[in-house]
Protein backbone atom coordinates (compact mmCIF):
# COMPACT_ATOMS: atom_id res chain seq x y z
CA UNK A 1 0.00 0.00 0.00
CA UNK A 2 1.25 3.21 -1.33
CA UNK A 3 1.79 6.06 2.00
CA UNK A 4 0.37 9.72 1.28
CA UNK A 5 2.69 11.35 -0.65
CA UNK A 6 3.27 15.38 -0.79
CA UNK A 7 0.65 17.56 -2.72
CA UNK A 8 1.23 18.06 -5.96
CA UNK A 9 0.86 20.82 -7.83
CA UNK A 10 -2.73 20.01 -9.25
CA UNK A 11 -3.63 18.99 -5.80
CA UNK A 12 -2.38 22.13 -3.86
CA UNK A 13 -4.03 24.06 -6.82
CA UNK A 14 -7.90 22.14 -6.64
CA UNK A 15 -7.55 23.15 -2.75
CA UNK A 16 -7.08 26.76 -3.79
CA UNK A 17 -9.61 26.77 -5.93
CA UNK A 18 -12.11 25.51 -3.46
CA UNK A 19 -11.42 27.50 -0.49
CA UNK A 20 -12.73 30.67 -2.10
CA UNK A 21 -16.21 29.42 -2.76
CA UNK A 22 -15.74 28.18 0.36
CA UNK A 23 -14.59 31.27 2.19
CA UNK A 24 -17.67 32.85 0.64
CA UNK A 25 -20.07 29.96 1.43
CA UNK A 26 -18.93 30.78 5.15
CA UNK A 27 -18.91 34.17 4.97
CA UNK A 28 -22.57 34.82 3.62
CA UNK A 29 -24.29 32.28 6.37
CA UNK A 30 -22.04 33.56 9.23
CA UNK A 31 -25.15 34.23 11.33
CA UNK A 32 -25.85 30.99 11.06
CA UNK A 33 -22.91 29.43 12.23
CA UNK A 34 -22.94 31.75 15.02
CA UNK A 35 -26.32 30.53 16.29
CA UNK A 36 -25.27 27.18 15.34
CA UNK A 37 -22.37 27.37 17.98
CA UNK A 38 -24.28 29.12 20.35
CA UNK A 39 -26.63 26.01 20.36
CA UNK A 40 -23.65 23.58 20.68
CA UNK A 41 -21.95 25.71 23.98
CA UNK A 42 -25.34 23.84 25.79
CA UNK A 43 -23.93 20.70 24.89
CA UNK A 44 -20.30 21.38 26.31
CA UNK A 45 -22.06 21.78 29.48
CA UNK A 46 -24.00 19.25 29.51
CA UNK A 47 -21.07 16.33 28.84
CA UNK A 48 -19.07 18.56 31.20
CA UNK A 49 -22.05 17.84 33.82
CA UNK A 50 -22.45 14.64 32.89
CA UNK A 51 -19.34 12.98 34.20
CA UNK A 52 -19.00 15.36 36.90
CA UNK A 53 -22.41 14.96 38.56
CA UNK A 54 -21.47 11.42 38.67
CA UNK A 55 -18.27 11.51 40.39
CA UNK A 56 -19.95 14.19 42.93
CA UNK A 57 -22.59 11.59 43.30
CA UNK A 58 -20.06 8.89 43.97
CA UNK A 59 -17.28 10.58 46.32
CA UNK A 60 -20.10 13.72 48.28
CA UNK A 61 -22.73 10.90 48.37
CA UNK A 62 -22.97 7.17 47.78
CA UNK A 63 -19.55 6.03 49.20
CA UNK A 64 -20.02 8.27 51.89
CA UNK A 65 -23.46 6.77 53.04
CA UNK A 66 -25.44 9.67 52.05
CA UNK A 67 -27.86 8.11 49.44
CA UNK A 68 -30.28 11.85 49.03
CA UNK A 69 -26.72 13.98 48.15
CA UNK A 70 -25.81 11.02 45.45
CA UNK A 71 -29.42 11.23 44.03
CA UNK A 72 -29.49 14.72 44.03
CA UNK A 73 -26.58 14.77 41.56
CA UNK A 74 -27.55 12.06 39.48
CA UNK A 75 -31.22 13.82 38.94
CA UNK A 76 -29.12 16.71 38.33
CA UNK A 77 -27.33 15.02 35.24
CA UNK A 78 -30.35 13.61 34.52
CA UNK A 79 -32.36 17.12 34.37
CA UNK A 80 -29.82 18.17 32.21
CA UNK A 81 -30.04 15.67 29.42
CA UNK A 82 -33.44 16.08 29.38
CA UNK A 83 -33.03 19.94 28.69
CA UNK A 84 -30.74 19.13 25.66
CA UNK A 85 -33.74 17.67 23.63
CA UNK A 86 -34.59 21.14 22.68
CA UNK A 87 -31.17 21.97 21.90
CA UNK A 88 -30.81 19.05 19.92
CA UNK A 89 -34.06 20.31 17.34
CA UNK A 90 -32.67 23.53 17.04
CA UNK A 91 -29.08 22.27 15.65
CA UNK A 92 -31.02 20.21 13.11
CA UNK A 93 -33.28 23.70 12.21
CA UNK A 94 -29.48 25.39 11.80
CA UNK A 95 -28.09 22.73 9.64
CA UNK A 96 -30.92 22.73 6.85
CA UNK A 97 -29.97 26.42 6.74
CA UNK A 98 -26.64 25.19 5.40
CA UNK A 99 -27.19 22.12 3.66
CA UNK A 100 -29.83 23.18 1.62
CA UNK A 101 -28.12 26.15 0.06
CA UNK A 102 -25.51 24.21 -0.99
CA UNK A 103 -27.29 21.41 -2.87
CA UNK A 104 -28.99 24.52 -4.84
CA UNK A 105 -26.27 26.19 -5.45
CA UNK A 106 -24.56 22.68 -6.84
CA UNK A 107 -27.66 21.69 -8.92
CA UNK A 108 -27.54 25.05 -10.29
CA UNK A 109 -24.01 24.96 -10.91
CA UNK A 110 -24.28 21.58 -12.89
CA UNK A 111 -27.29 22.31 -14.63
CA UNK A 112 -25.61 25.73 -16.10
CA UNK A 113 -22.37 23.82 -16.46
CA UNK A 114 -23.63 20.84 -18.58
CA UNK A 115 -26.29 22.97 -21.28
CA UNK A 116 -22.68 25.35 -21.60
CA UNK A 117 -20.84 22.73 -22.11
CA UNK A 118 -23.71 20.41 -24.39
CA UNK A 119 -23.83 24.06 -26.96
CA UNK A 120 -19.89 24.30 -26.60
CA UNK A 121 -18.82 20.61 -27.45
CA UNK A 122 -22.28 20.61 -30.10
CA UNK A 123 -23.80 17.19 -28.64
CA UNK A 124 -26.98 16.53 -27.50
CA UNK A 125 -26.55 15.17 -23.79
CA UNK A 126 -24.01 14.38 -21.40
CA UNK A 127 -24.22 11.02 -19.62
CA UNK A 128 -21.96 12.05 -17.25
CA UNK A 129 -23.92 15.28 -16.19
CA UNK A 130 -26.53 13.44 -15.45
CA UNK A 131 -24.42 11.70 -12.31
CA UNK A 132 -23.51 15.27 -11.12
CA UNK A 133 -26.77 16.36 -11.34
CA UNK A 134 -28.20 13.72 -9.28
CA UNK A 135 -26.31 11.49 -7.38
CA UNK A 136 -23.64 13.20 -6.83
CA UNK A 137 -25.07 16.62 -5.58
CA UNK A 138 -26.98 14.84 -3.19
CA UNK A 139 -23.70 12.60 -2.23
CA UNK A 140 -22.28 16.74 -1.61
CA UNK A 141 -25.36 17.63 0.82
CA UNK A 142 -25.16 14.65 2.51
CA UNK A 143 -22.00 14.43 3.31
CA UNK A 144 -21.79 18.14 3.85
CA UNK A 145 -24.45 17.79 6.39
CA UNK A 146 -22.72 14.51 8.48
CA UNK A 147 -19.55 16.29 8.55
CA UNK A 148 -20.84 19.42 9.71
CA UNK A 149 -23.23 17.96 12.42
CA UNK A 150 -20.37 15.20 13.73
CA UNK A 151 -17.93 17.93 13.86
CA UNK A 152 -19.39 20.53 15.50
CA UNK A 153 -20.45 17.67 17.78
CA UNK A 154 -17.11 16.15 18.39
CA UNK A 155 -15.64 19.86 19.12
CA UNK A 156 -17.53 21.07 21.76
CA UNK A 157 -17.88 17.62 23.64
CA UNK A 158 -14.31 17.33 23.35
CA UNK A 159 -13.73 20.64 25.13
CA UNK A 160 -16.56 19.74 28.02
CA UNK A 161 -15.25 16.35 28.39
CA UNK A 162 -11.37 17.23 28.58
CA UNK A 163 -12.68 20.09 30.99
CA UNK A 164 -14.45 17.92 33.04
CA UNK A 165 -11.36 15.28 33.10
CA UNK A 166 -9.24 18.35 33.66
CA UNK A 167 -11.28 19.17 36.86
CA UNK A 168 -11.42 15.68 38.47
CA UNK A 169 -7.90 15.07 37.97
CA UNK A 170 -4.88 16.06 35.72
CA UNK A 171 -3.52 12.72 35.60
CA UNK A 172 -6.43 11.44 33.22
CA UNK A 173 -4.93 13.52 30.81
CA UNK A 174 -1.76 12.24 30.75
CA UNK A 175 -3.52 8.93 30.25
CA UNK A 176 -6.30 9.08 28.05
CA UNK A 177 -4.55 11.85 25.68
CA UNK A 178 -1.38 10.03 24.24
CA UNK A 179 -3.80 7.46 22.33
CA UNK A 180 -6.40 9.75 20.89
CA UNK A 181 -3.75 11.66 19.64
CA UNK A 182 -2.48 9.04 17.76
CA UNK A 183 -5.54 7.46 16.44
CA UNK A 184 -6.29 10.89 15.38
CA UNK A 185 -2.95 11.09 13.15
CA UNK A 186 -3.50 7.67 12.22
CA UNK A 187 -6.94 8.47 11.04
CA UNK A 188 -5.83 11.78 9.19
CA UNK A 189 -3.21 9.92 7.77
CA UNK A 190 -5.05 7.83 5.52
CA UNK A 191 -7.46 10.75 4.18
CA UNK A 192 -4.96 11.87 1.10
CA UNK A 193 -4.97 8.67 -0.45
CA UNK A 194 -8.77 7.93 0.21
CA UNK A 195 -9.45 11.07 -1.37
CA UNK A 196 -7.31 10.11 -4.31
CA UNK A 197 -8.89 6.62 -4.67
CA UNK A 198 -12.15 8.33 -4.51
CA UNK A 199 -11.23 10.39 -7.37
CA UNK A 200 -10.34 7.77 -9.37
CA UNK A 201 -13.87 6.03 -8.35
CA UNK A 202 -15.64 8.90 -9.95
CA UNK A 203 -13.87 9.18 -12.89
CA UNK A 204 -14.44 5.81 -13.71
CA UNK A 205 -17.97 5.84 -12.70
CA UNK A 206 -18.65 9.19 -15.34
CA UNK A 207 -16.45 7.16 -17.49
CA UNK A 208 -18.82 4.67 -17.64
CA UNK A 209 -21.74 6.29 -17.89
CA UNK A 210 -20.19 8.14 -20.82
CA UNK A 211 -18.97 4.85 -22.27
CA UNK A 212 -22.58 3.64 -22.08
CA UNK A 213 -24.02 6.61 -23.98
CA UNK A 214 -21.43 5.79 -25.92
CA UNK A 215 -22.81 2.70 -26.99
CA UNK A 216 -26.25 3.91 -26.73
CA UNK A 217 -25.79 5.98 -29.38
CA UNK A 218 -23.86 3.82 -31.89
CA UNK A 219 -25.45 0.03 -30.95
CA UNK A 220 -26.99 -0.13 -34.38
CA UNK A 221 -23.33 0.33 -35.82
CA UNK A 222 -21.88 -1.37 -33.38
CA UNK A 223 -24.32 -4.39 -34.29
CA UNK A 224 -24.05 -4.17 -38.10
CA UNK A 225 -19.76 -3.41 -38.20
CA UNK A 226 -19.45 -6.62 -35.83
CA UNK A 227 -17.02 -4.60 -33.54
CA UNK A 228 -18.95 -5.91 -30.38
CA UNK A 229 -15.95 -7.31 -28.67
CA UNK A 230 -13.89 -3.91 -29.64
CA UNK A 231 -16.72 -2.10 -27.55
CA UNK A 232 -17.13 -4.50 -24.35
CA UNK A 233 -13.27 -4.65 -23.79
CA UNK A 234 -13.68 -0.78 -23.67
CA UNK A 235 -16.35 -1.64 -21.05
CA UNK A 236 -14.44 -4.26 -19.17
CA UNK A 237 -11.54 -2.30 -18.91
CA UNK A 238 -12.82 0.91 -17.09
CA UNK A 239 -14.91 -1.18 -14.43
CA UNK A 240 -11.73 -2.85 -14.13
CA UNK A 241 -10.11 0.75 -13.20
CA UNK A 242 -13.64 0.85 -10.99
CA UNK A 243 -12.52 -1.91 -9.61
CA UNK A 244 -8.98 -1.38 -8.76
CA UNK A 245 -10.09 1.66 -7.09
CA UNK A 246 -12.60 0.00 -4.89
CA UNK A 247 -10.01 -2.14 -3.68
CA UNK A 248 -7.68 0.56 -2.77
CA UNK A 249 -10.25 2.71 -0.84
CA UNK A 250 -11.02 -0.83 1.29
CA UNK A 251 -7.40 -1.11 1.79
CA UNK A 252 -7.16 2.50 3.40
CA UNK A 253 -10.59 1.73 5.41
CA UNK A 254 -8.59 -1.03 6.99
CA UNK A 255 -6.18 1.52 8.19
CA UNK A 256 -8.84 3.75 9.08
CA UNK A 257 -10.30 0.88 11.30
CA UNK A 258 -7.32 0.50 13.15
CA UNK A 259 -7.02 4.23 13.85
CA UNK A 260 -10.23 3.94 15.54
CA UNK A 261 -9.47 0.92 17.58
CA UNK A 262 -6.39 2.79 18.88
CA UNK A 263 -8.26 6.13 19.83
CA UNK A 264 -11.39 4.58 20.64
CA UNK A 265 -10.57 1.75 22.69
CA UNK A 266 -7.08 1.98 23.94
CA UNK A 267 -7.69 5.13 26.44
CA UNK A 268 -10.41 2.77 28.26
CA UNK A 269 -7.71 0.16 28.34
CA UNK A 270 -4.79 2.30 29.96
CA UNK A 271 -7.53 4.27 32.03
CA UNK A 272 -7.97 0.84 33.88
CA UNK A 273 -4.74 -0.78 33.65
CA UNK A 274 -3.52 2.93 35.49
CA UNK A 275 -6.12 2.90 38.30
CA UNK A 276 -3.35 1.48 40.87
CA UNK A 277 -0.88 4.39 40.16
CA UNK A 278 -3.79 6.95 40.02
CA UNK A 279 -5.65 5.50 43.49
CA UNK A 280 -1.87 6.59 44.90
CA UNK A 281 -1.82 9.96 43.35
CA UNK A 282 -4.96 10.71 45.16
CA UNK A 283 -7.67 10.26 42.51
CA UNK A 284 -11.02 8.79 44.21
CA UNK A 285 -13.14 5.83 43.04
CA UNK A 286 -15.61 8.30 42.01
CA UNK A 287 -13.40 10.47 40.09
CA UNK A 288 -12.35 7.11 38.31
CA UNK A 289 -15.99 6.25 37.40
CA UNK A 290 -16.31 9.89 36.46
CA UNK A 291 -12.97 9.81 33.28
CA UNK A 292 -15.03 6.45 32.26
CA UNK A 293 -17.98 8.27 31.97
CA UNK A 294 -16.69 11.07 29.85
CA UNK A 295 -14.79 8.30 27.79
CA UNK A 296 -17.45 6.21 27.29
CA UNK A 297 -20.58 8.08 26.99
CA UNK A 298 -19.56 10.89 25.44
CA UNK A 299 -15.80 11.50 23.93
CA UNK A 300 -15.02 7.98 22.44
CA UNK A 301 -19.01 7.86 20.89
CA UNK A 302 -18.00 11.48 19.55
CA UNK A 303 -14.68 10.24 18.68
CA UNK A 304 -16.50 7.55 16.57
CA UNK A 305 -19.36 9.29 14.90
CA UNK A 306 -16.60 11.71 13.97
CA UNK A 307 -14.34 9.65 12.55
CA UNK A 308 -16.89 7.18 10.70
CA UNK A 309 -18.13 10.43 8.95
CA UNK A 310 -14.68 11.92 7.88
CA UNK A 311 -13.67 8.27 6.93
CA UNK A 312 -17.06 8.46 4.09
CA UNK A 313 -17.94 12.29 3.96
CA UNK A 314 -14.97 14.23 3.75
CA UNK A 315 -13.19 12.29 0.64
CA UNK A 316 -16.11 12.18 -1.26
CA UNK A 317 -17.20 15.54 -0.23
CA UNK A 318 -13.86 17.25 -1.56
CA UNK A 319 -13.51 15.11 -5.14
CA UNK A 320 -17.39 15.29 -5.98
CA UNK A 321 -16.79 19.54 -4.53
CA UNK A 322 -13.64 19.52 -7.09
CA UNK A 323 -15.64 18.25 -9.86
CA UNK A 324 -18.79 20.11 -9.63
CA UNK A 325 -16.75 23.47 -9.15
CA UNK A 326 -14.64 23.12 -12.13
CA UNK A 327 -14.89 26.43 -14.41
CA UNK A 328 -17.69 26.64 -16.43
CA UNK A 329 -17.41 26.30 -20.11
CA UNK A 330 -17.59 29.43 -22.02
CA UNK A 331 -21.26 29.55 -23.80
CA UNK A 332 -21.26 28.42 -26.91
CA UNK A 333 -22.68 30.18 -30.44
CA UNK A 334 -27.04 29.75 -30.65
CA UNK A 335 -27.96 26.72 -32.08
CA UNK A 336 -28.51 26.94 -36.44
CA UNK A 337 -32.19 26.22 -37.28
CA UNK A 338 -33.32 22.49 -38.15
CA UNK A 339 -30.55 21.00 -36.44
CA UNK A 340 -28.00 21.83 -38.34
CA UNK A 341 -24.94 21.42 -36.83
CA UNK A 342 -23.11 24.41 -36.05
CA UNK A 343 -18.96 24.67 -37.71
CA UNK A 344 -16.51 23.10 -35.96
CA UNK A 345 -13.95 25.88 -33.98
CA UNK A 346 -10.65 26.09 -35.15
CA UNK A 347 -8.73 23.28 -32.67
CA UNK A 348 -6.00 21.20 -32.75
CA UNK A 349 -7.01 18.35 -35.53
CA UNK A 350 -9.21 19.94 -37.39
CA UNK A 351 -8.36 21.15 -40.92
CA UNK A 352 -8.82 24.37 -42.02
CA UNK A 353 -12.09 25.89 -43.54
CA UNK A 354 -12.76 24.65 -47.28
CA UNK A 355 -11.05 21.18 -46.66
CA UNK A 356 -12.51 18.06 -47.83
CA UNK A 357 -15.66 16.33 -47.04
CA UNK A 358 -13.53 13.13 -45.92
CA UNK A 359 -10.23 12.34 -46.09
CA UNK A 360 -7.73 9.59 -45.30
CA UNK A 361 -4.13 10.11 -45.37
CA UNK A 362 -1.79 6.88 -45.17
CA UNK A 363 -4.17 4.63 -43.40
CA UNK A 364 -3.31 0.74 -42.60
CA UNK A 365 -5.76 -1.38 -41.33
CA UNK A 366 -4.74 -5.03 -40.20
CA UNK A 367 -6.64 -7.42 -37.96
CA UNK A 368 -4.20 -8.59 -35.94
CA UNK A 369 -0.38 -8.18 -35.72
CA UNK A 370 0.88 -10.52 -38.19
CA UNK A 371 -2.22 -10.05 -40.28
CA UNK A 372 -2.38 -8.98 -44.08
CA UNK A 373 -3.38 -5.51 -44.28
CA UNK A 374 -6.77 -5.07 -45.52
CA UNK A 375 -6.10 -1.24 -46.20
CA UNK A 376 -2.17 -0.38 -46.59
CA UNK A 377 -1.13 3.24 -47.03
CA UNK A 378 -4.18 4.47 -48.21
CA UNK A 379 -4.97 7.90 -48.92
CA UNK A 380 -7.97 9.52 -50.32
CA UNK A 381 -9.77 12.78 -50.71
CA UNK A 382 -13.65 13.42 -51.28
CA UNK A 383 -14.51 16.71 -51.75
CA UNK A 384 -17.72 18.67 -50.19
CA UNK A 385 -21.00 17.52 -52.26
CA UNK A 386 -19.25 14.63 -54.26
CA UNK A 387 -20.61 11.49 -55.01
CA UNK A 388 -18.46 8.35 -54.58
CA UNK A 389 -18.97 4.61 -55.61
CA UNK A 390 -16.64 2.30 -53.94
CA UNK A 391 -16.30 -1.07 -55.94
CA UNK A 392 -14.22 -4.58 -55.48
CA UNK A 393 -14.11 -7.75 -54.92
CA UNK A 394 -16.24 -9.30 -51.99
CA UNK A 395 -14.00 -8.90 -48.33
CA UNK A 396 -11.83 -6.70 -50.17
CA UNK A 397 -11.94 -3.81 -47.32
CA UNK A 398 -14.97 -1.41 -48.93
CA UNK A 399 -17.03 -2.18 -45.40
CA UNK A 400 -13.74 -1.72 -43.40
CA UNK A 401 -13.06 1.40 -45.56
CA UNK A 402 -16.24 2.60 -44.41
CA UNK A 403 -16.14 1.95 -40.76
CA UNK A 404 -12.50 3.81 -40.93
CA UNK A 405 -14.09 6.58 -42.21
CA UNK A 406 -17.22 6.85 -39.81
CA UNK A 407 -14.59 6.60 -36.98
CA UNK A 408 -15.73 2.97 -35.83
CA UNK A 409 -11.57 1.50 -36.96
CA UNK A 410 -8.72 3.58 -35.91
CA UNK A 411 -6.25 3.11 -38.40
CA UNK A 412 -2.75 2.11 -37.39
CA UNK A 413 -1.10 4.07 -38.51
CA UNK A 414 -2.70 6.76 -40.59
CA UNK A 415 -5.56 9.87 -39.96
CA UNK A 416 -9.08 10.19 -40.73
CA UNK A 417 -10.44 13.64 -41.27
CA UNK A 418 -14.63 14.27 -41.87
CA UNK A 419 -15.70 17.58 -42.64
CA UNK A 420 -12.18 18.95 -41.49
CA UNK A 421 -12.75 17.24 -38.05
CA UNK A 422 -9.81 14.71 -36.87
CA UNK A 423 -11.86 11.47 -36.41
CA UNK A 424 -9.08 10.74 -34.00
CA UNK A 425 -9.67 13.67 -31.39
CA UNK A 426 -13.53 13.40 -31.49
CA UNK A 427 -15.33 12.27 -28.59
CA UNK A 428 -17.66 9.64 -30.21
CA UNK A 429 -20.80 11.50 -29.09
CA UNK A 430 -19.83 14.28 -31.46
CA UNK A 431 -19.18 11.83 -34.23
CA UNK A 432 -23.20 11.45 -35.20
CA UNK A 433 -23.16 14.79 -36.22
CA UNK A 434 -20.46 14.38 -38.96
CA UNK A 435 -21.27 11.31 -40.42
CA UNK A 436 -24.55 9.00 -40.99
CA UNK A 437 -23.60 5.20 -41.71
CA UNK A 438 -26.09 2.72 -43.26
CA UNK A 439 -24.54 -0.95 -43.49
CA UNK A 440 -26.67 -3.42 -45.20
CA UNK A 441 -29.18 -4.46 -42.65
CA UNK A 442 -30.92 -1.29 -41.71
CA UNK A 443 -32.22 -0.85 -38.44
CA UNK A 444 -35.92 -0.13 -37.70
CA UNK A 445 -37.62 -0.41 -34.50
CA UNK A 446 -40.79 -0.64 -33.03
CA UNK A 447 -42.58 2.69 -32.99
CA UNK A 448 -44.10 5.04 -35.45
CA UNK A 449 -42.89 5.89 -38.72
CA UNK A 450 -42.44 9.47 -37.68
CA UNK A 451 -39.92 8.04 -34.55
CA UNK A 452 -37.89 5.85 -36.78
CA UNK A 453 -37.48 8.87 -39.62
CA UNK A 454 -36.51 11.06 -36.40
CA UNK A 455 -34.25 9.26 -35.26
CA UNK A 456 -31.19 10.96 -36.48
CA UNK A 457 -32.52 14.83 -35.95
CA UNK A 458 -35.52 14.52 -33.33
CA UNK A 459 -36.51 17.82 -33.97
CA UNK A 460 -37.09 17.59 -37.44
CA UNK A 461 -40.26 19.63 -39.00
CA UNK A 462 -43.56 17.79 -40.87
CA UNK A 463 -42.27 19.82 -43.72
CA UNK A 464 -39.17 18.59 -43.95
CA UNK A 465 -40.34 15.01 -43.24
CA UNK A 466 -43.19 15.41 -46.41
CA UNK A 467 -40.22 16.24 -48.22
CA UNK A 468 -37.82 13.08 -47.57
CA UNK A 469 -40.84 10.92 -47.92
CA UNK A 470 -41.64 12.50 -51.28
CA UNK A 471 -37.89 12.09 -52.33
CA UNK A 472 -37.63 8.53 -51.47
CA UNK A 473 -40.54 7.79 -53.00
CA UNK A 474 -41.90 6.26 -49.88
CA UNK A 475 -45.58 7.32 -50.04
CA UNK A 476 -46.89 3.82 -50.80
CA UNK A 477 -45.40 2.56 -47.58
CA UNK A 478 -46.44 5.11 -45.67
CA UNK A 479 -49.91 4.65 -46.55
CA UNK A 480 -49.35 0.53 -46.39
CA UNK A 481 -48.58 1.07 -42.30
CA UNK A 482 -51.71 3.62 -41.68
CA UNK A 483 -49.58 6.86 -42.01
CA UNK A 484 -46.47 8.47 -40.40
CA UNK A 485 -48.02 7.85 -37.06
CA UNK A 486 -49.06 4.81 -36.83
CA UNK A 487 -47.46 1.81 -34.81
CA UNK A 488 -45.09 -0.12 -36.87
CA UNK A 489 -43.35 -3.81 -36.18
CA UNK A 490 -40.33 -3.65 -38.03
CA UNK A 491 -41.03 -7.95 -38.39
CA UNK A 492 -44.13 -6.98 -40.52
CA UNK A 493 -41.63 -4.91 -43.22
CA UNK A 494 -39.75 -6.61 -46.11
CA UNK A 495 -36.26 -6.16 -46.12
CA UNK A 496 -36.59 -3.57 -48.78
CA UNK A 497 -38.79 -1.70 -46.58
CA UNK A 498 -36.69 -1.54 -43.98
CA UNK A 499 -34.01 -0.08 -46.22
CA UNK A 500 -36.15 2.41 -47.26
CA UNK A 501 -36.80 3.50 -44.25
CA UNK A 502 -32.85 3.86 -43.07
CA UNK A 503 -32.46 5.63 -46.11
CA UNK A 504 -35.21 8.17 -45.52
CA UNK A 505 -33.87 8.88 -41.87
CA UNK A 506 -30.76 9.27 -43.59
CA UNK A 507 -31.76 12.18 -46.15
CA UNK A 508 -33.37 13.70 -42.86
CA UNK A 509 -30.01 13.32 -40.87
CA UNK A 510 -28.09 17.07 -40.13
CA UNK A 511 -24.72 14.61 -40.79
CA UNK A 512 -22.96 16.53 -43.89
CA UNK A 513 -21.74 13.10 -44.76
CA UNK A 514 -23.40 9.62 -45.78
CA UNK A 515 -21.93 6.32 -45.56
CA UNK A 516 -23.69 3.66 -47.56
CA UNK A 517 -22.64 0.65 -46.84
CA UNK A 518 -24.50 -2.06 -49.70
CA UNK A 519 -27.27 0.16 -48.09
CA UNK A 520 -29.28 -0.55 -51.01
CA UNK A 521 -29.07 -3.73 -51.70
CA UNK A 522 -32.58 -5.11 -51.11
CA UNK A 523 -34.19 -2.69 -53.48
CA UNK A 524 -34.85 -3.22 -56.82
CA UNK A 525 -32.99 -1.45 -59.34
CA UNK A 526 -35.36 1.54 -60.16
CA UNK A 527 -36.25 2.06 -56.12
CA UNK A 528 -32.24 2.34 -55.46
CA UNK A 529 -31.53 4.76 -58.59
CA UNK A 530 -33.89 6.52 -56.99
CA UNK A 531 -33.13 6.52 -53.57
CA UNK A 532 -29.49 7.67 -54.39
CA UNK A 533 -30.48 10.26 -56.43
CA UNK A 534 -32.71 11.77 -53.76
CA UNK A 535 -29.39 11.22 -51.29
CA UNK A 536 -26.95 12.85 -54.09
CA UNK A 537 -29.07 15.64 -54.09
CA UNK A 538 -29.07 16.70 -50.51
CA UNK A 539 -26.43 19.43 -49.43
CA UNK A 540 -23.78 17.23 -48.42
CA UNK A 541 -21.26 14.20 -49.40
CA UNK A 542 -22.24 10.74 -50.39
CA UNK A 543 -19.92 7.76 -50.13
CA UNK A 544 -21.48 4.52 -51.39
CA UNK A 545 -20.33 0.89 -51.49
CA UNK A 546 -21.50 -0.39 -54.89
CA UNK A 547 -23.46 -3.67 -56.10
CA UNK A 548 -24.53 -2.36 -59.07
CA UNK A 549 -23.00 -1.01 -62.24
CA UNK A 550 -25.41 1.37 -61.92
CA UNK A 551 -24.47 2.69 -58.71
CA UNK A 552 -20.83 3.23 -60.39
CA UNK A 553 -22.59 4.92 -63.42
CA UNK A 554 -24.41 7.11 -61.38
CA UNK A 555 -21.16 8.59 -59.36
CA UNK A 556 -19.08 11.44 -59.59
CA UNK A 557 -15.86 9.08 -58.96
CA UNK A 558 -15.48 5.70 -58.27
CA UNK A 559 -12.39 4.36 -56.10
CA UNK A 560 -11.19 0.50 -57.01
CA UNK A 561 -10.15 -1.29 -53.96
CA UNK A 562 -8.20 -4.36 -55.26
CA UNK A 563 -6.24 -5.84 -52.08
CA UNK A 564 -2.66 -4.47 -53.35
CA UNK A 565 -3.37 -0.76 -54.65
CA UNK A 566 -6.53 1.72 -55.16
CA UNK A 567 -7.27 3.47 -57.95
CA UNK A 568 -9.53 6.90 -58.16
CA UNK A 569 -11.55 8.17 -61.14
CA UNK A 570 -14.66 8.53 -63.21
CA UNK A 571 -16.23 5.12 -64.97
CA UNK A 572 -14.75 6.07 -68.50
CA UNK A 573 -11.44 6.53 -66.67
CA UNK A 574 -11.10 3.46 -65.04
CA UNK A 575 -12.24 1.56 -67.96
CA UNK A 576 -8.75 2.66 -69.13
CA UNK A 577 -6.66 2.74 -65.87
CA UNK A 578 -8.00 -0.66 -63.97
CA UNK A 579 -7.74 -4.26 -65.15
CA UNK A 580 -9.88 -5.16 -62.33
CA UNK A 581 -12.73 -2.19 -63.08
CA UNK A 582 -12.83 -3.50 -66.53
CA UNK A 583 -13.24 -6.93 -64.92
CA UNK A 584 -16.01 -5.70 -62.95
CA UNK A 585 -17.65 -4.12 -65.51
CA UNK A 586 -17.83 -6.98 -67.61
CA UNK A 587 -19.42 -9.19 -64.97
CA UNK A 588 -22.32 -6.62 -64.08
CA UNK A 589 -22.63 -7.19 -67.47
CA UNK A 590 -23.39 -10.53 -67.90
CA UNK A 591 -25.34 -10.61 -64.73
CA UNK A 592 -27.95 -8.22 -66.29
CA UNK A 593 -28.30 -10.49 -69.24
Amino acid sequence: MRGASAPTAGERGTVRRLLTPARRFVRERRATLLKLAALSVVESVQTFLGGFCVARALDDGFLRGDTARGLVWLSVAAVVILLGAPVVRGVFARLADLTEPLRDGLVRRAVVGALRGATAAGRVSDGSAVSRLTSQTEIARDSFAGLVLTARSFVFVAVGAIGGLLSLAPQFLLVVLPPLLVGIALFAASLKPMARAQHRYLDADEAIGRRGQDVRTALRDIVACGTQATAAAKGEQLFEEAATAASTMARWAAVRTLALAVAGQLPVFLLLAATPWLMDQGVTAGALVGALTYLLQALLPALHALMTVLGAAVARLFVILERLLRPLPDDGPPPLPHDVPAPAPATPGVRPAGAAAVELRSVRVAFGARAHPVLDGLCLTVGDGEHLAVVGPSGIGKSTLLQVAAGLLTPHPGEVYLAGRQVGRCDAADLPALRTLLPQEAYVFTGSLRDNLRYLRPHAPDADIAEAVRALAMEPLVARVGGLDAAMVPQELSQGERQLVALCRAYLSPAPVLLLDEATCHLDPSAEAEAEQALASRPGTLVVVAHRLSSALRADRVLVLDGTDAVCGTHEELLVRSPLYRDLVGHWHDESR
